[in-house]
């Protein structure tokens, strides 16, 4: 008797009722191992394991779901404070980032090879290479403790240009990973406002209570409030940065309904980021805002600028106002360094550090400082000084020589950015772009306070929106007959631009 059709394989008609019950016992006694040795661990992972699977898949098929799986995982690095599992999210971005690396190259036929001939990846390249060779740095007391800082100097940087650069990602990438962020900041502001007026959960106040996290997140009876991020700088920073995004979107946009969408979202991703407390966040508005206006190259809305953020400096500097209130009295401190005892530790630990590093341009090596050097070589000069800079981090690992490799190649990547933007004739490419760059001008020159550069998630959305400024004229369109531009628009390549 033949078998029914929906049981025989097409091509050799062999029953797949059996292969279905062969998996779907062979998963099953995999279920009851992992619950009978895990107990509730082995059961969740044995629900997450087929959707990994077919992640996986996924990504192997188009290494642009592999890019934008990294922006969402980027972005909950700080739940596992919520978990009682110890989930390794750092080793699955790198997992993910090297799956989608593998994925270039099973895909290659249809890759765009020829993007790596350019400024924008040497620059990186260069940089890469100087933090592998400080690998056989004499000076490095452990070794091992290289792998954990360089994913943050330079690999995932070095990883994600060399996927952005080749992949072929359409507009509509990019409108989902500006989305994504933009929804991300709103969510991680709103959660802050529950920890500012409703207060911690059990598993944030254990947090608050451990390690050094209390000392740096209540200060004077107030909470910095953290969010869902690693802590209240990272928090900042990333809310900073999205209310300069915002905010250039208001001046940019035509609608007056859009206008109005992105001014109330400027304005709650702007208080999320003043009850984080996190002064020097302040710097990436003042500088990003500056740098819009100059790439905008217009007298009249630079002399408007600067007649709206002139004026409140001065009274921050100046006045006293608004200082009974907590979040205002904390940017005022910012415009007030020399008055802060913890600004003026700083000085002096990096007086201390120059004796130290005097004769050793390339540095003591990659990961002897912070959270690495305090777990691995706790005994070493390098791990006994906090940098509380990610330039002075840089400096203390990499060297003079590295901090300065460093420093010009995010001054080529500023350079770049403002050649590339300059020479777009889309509308909604142009403001896009002018969000990105602006704010990488501003999170690069918080991290002369904090190491907001090298953490999740502010780290991914530099390293990605770089190199989507660095091949912007890829996206961009011709105008049509009528001056207007559209997305159906023909995309312009011109040759001469390709060298950058």
């Amino acid at each position: 008797m033949a078998q029914p059709a929906f049981l025989l394989n097409k091509n050799t008609g062999l029953p797949q009722f059996w292969l279905y019950t062969f998996m779907g016992g062979l998963y099953t006694i995999m279920v009851g191992y992992l619950v009978s040795k895990m107990g509730a661990s082995g059961a969740i992972l044995a629900v997450l394991a087929p959707v990994v699977i077919a992640l996986v898949v996924f990504v192997l098929l188009d290494p642009r779901v592999g890019m934008l799986l990294y922006v969402q995982l980027s972005f909950t690095v700080g739940f596992t404070r919520f978990v009682q599992i110890d989930i390794p999210v750092g080793l699955l971005i790198d997992g993910l980032l090297a799956l989608t690396l593998l994925s270039l190259f099973v895909n290659g036929q249809r890759m765009e090879w020829r993007r790596l001939r350019s400024l924008t990846f040497a620059l990186i390249t260069i940089w890469f290479v100087y933090t592998v060779i400080e690998l056989i740095n004499p000076e490095a007391p452990y070794r091992p403790a290289w792998f954990f800082h360089v994913r943050a100097f330079s690999l995932h940087w070095f990883l994600v240009a060399c996927i952005i650069l080749v992949t072929p990602l359409s507009r509509k990438d990019i409108r989902f990973f500006v989305n994504s962020w933009l929804i991300w900041s709103l969510l991680a502001a709103l959660w802050a406002f529950k920890q500012q007026y409703l207060g911690l959960s059990p598993a944030e106040v254990v947090w608050l209570n451990s390690g050094f996290n209390a000392r740096t997140h209540m200060l004077f009876g107030q909470l910095r409030c953290f969010s869902f991020y690693s802590d209240a700088a990272q928090f900042g920073a990333e809310m900073a940065g999205v209310t300069l995004v915002a905010l250039i979107r208001v001046f940019e946009e035509k609608k007056l309904v859009t206008k109005v969408v992105y001014a109330c979202l400027t304005l709650i991703y702007f208080w999320g980021y003043a009850i984080s407390g996190t002064r020097s966040a302040l710097f990436v508005l003042v500088a990003g805002f500056a740098f819009y206006l100059v790439l905008k190259r217009d007298l009249l809305k630079l002399m408007i600028g600067s007649a709206m953020a002139v004026p409140l400096l001065l009274l921050l500097m100046y006045t006293s106002i608004g200082s009974s209130n907590y979040q205002v009295q904390r940017m005022r401190s910012a415009l007030t360094p020399m008055n802060d005892p913890s600004f003026i530790l700083r000085l002096q630990n990096q007086e201390k550090l120059k004796g130290y590093l005097k004769d050793l341009p390339f540095g003591a090596g990659i990961g002897t400082s912070t959270d690495m050097g305090a777990r691995f070589s706790p005994w070493h000069w390098a791990a006994q000084t906090p940098p509380d800079s990610w330039y002075v981090e840089l400096w203390i690992e990499t060297g003079r020589v590295g901090v300065a490799l460093y420093i010009l190649m995010l001054m080529g990547f500023a350079g770049i950015g403002v050649y590339r933007v300059w020479q777009l004739k889309d509308p909604w490419l142009i403001k896009i772009m002018y969000g990105f760059l602006a704010e990488f001008v501003g999170i690069a020159l918080m991290g002369y306070s904090n190491p907001v550069l090298g953490q999740f998630p502010t780290s991914s959305v530099i390293f990605i929106s770089t190199m989507l400024v660095a091949t912007c004229n890829r996206w961009d369109t011709a105008p049509s007959i009528d001056g207007s531009v559209t997305e159906e628009t023909a995309s312009l390549k011109l040759d001469r631009y390709e060298a950058i």
